[in-house]
Formats: C-alpha cells, structure tokens, sequence
C-alpha cells in the first residue's frame, strides 16, 4: 500500500531520479517544450516550479541554488536572462501539460510539457496558420456554392489557356534530330 507516499520513484533509485529530473528540466528549459510520460512530466513539474519560482530573484545565491539542481550552466543562464523576467509578474503554475495520446510501443500515456508563457498560440490568443485557413464545409451554403463555381471555372480556364501558350511555342520550333552514340567506338 502507498499511504502518504506522496513522492513517484519513477521506478529509479535516488541518483537516476535526480539525473533525470536535472536533464529534462535543462531541456525544458532549453527548449521551452519537451515531450515525456504523463508520470515524468507530472514529477517534473513538482521539481521545476520551485526553481523558476527561484529564479525571479537575480542574485548570486540564487543561481548557485538553480545551478546546484540543473548542474548546466547554458539552462541557468537560460533561466535567468529570457525565462524569469517574462514570468515575473506570475505567481506560480509556470507550466502546463497537453496529453497527446499513447506510445505506440508500449501503450505509455504521452503528453507534451510546455513553459505556459512561450506558447504563443495561446498567449497571445492567435489561432495557428492550418485553422485560420481551412474553410467551414456546410451543407447550407448552396446559394454560395454556384458563384463559387462560376469563379473556379474562370480560373480553370485561364490556367488551360496559359499551359497551351508553351505547348504552342513548341511546335513552331524547327525539329533537331537527336544525336545518338550509335556507331562510335568507347
């Protein structure tokens, strides 16, 4: 039974857990968004608030402190010049996670970790480039539908014509017999 354990092992003795958390939070950091398990990225995020909560505070203390957790120092400097000062004013919840589905290996749930403030779909509320262009397909547009094909019909036409400008450039040409290797020696 697991009463009051509150703490995944992640099925990893002290060291690997610490190594594992230290690296993917150093990739978090880095790259503002990683894909893991829902179990590592539910731990991850349980070791990382704490430190990006640290961060808000530029002192040499507190780098020692971060840099003592991540032990890389490209992600402390990462942490504390871009990250910190666009969470500044936050007060926590640094972090969100999208599931994404299962692995198809062995069925692991799958999800996506990401720094809330560098998404900017959702920050800034601009919806990606594959939505804003798909058009609605309604039954109840017919009205619509046949100036639509009057439109794409024209445009078909003037595609036609320009693709039989070439073809008709071509035959006008005078015809050059190919020249073969048949009969020479190699």
């Amino acid at each position: 039974m697991r009463h009051n354990k509150n703490f995944n092992h992640l099925g990893r003795q002290a060291g690997h857990r610490k190594a594992l958390l230290s690296n993917m939070a150093s990739s978090l950091i880095l790259h503002k968004r990683i894909e893991t398990t829902v179990a590592k990225a539910k731990a991850l995020k349980r070791f990382v608030e704490p430190i990006v909560t640290k961060s808000k505070e530029d002192s040499t203390h507190s780098r020692r402190v971060v840099f003592s957790y991540l032990k890389q120092k490209e992600a402390v400097t990462e942490l504390f010049r871009t990250i910190a000062p666009k969470i500044a004013e936050r007060p926590g919840g640094y972090t969100r996670i999208l599931k994404t589905g299962f692995r198809l290996g062995d069925g692991a749930d799958m999800c996506i970790i990401e720094f809330v403030d560098f998404n900017e779909a959702y920050t800034l509320g601009v919806q990606p480039a594959a939505a804003t262009e798909a058009k609605p397909k309604t039954r109840r547009s017919r009205s619509k539908k046949s100036t639509d094909a009057v439109e794409d019909a024209t445009v078909v036409a003037e595609k036609k014509a320009k693709a039989a400008a070439p073809k008709a450039a071509k035959a006008a040409a005078p015809k050059v017999a190919k020249k073969t290797n048949v009969g020479k020696k190699m």
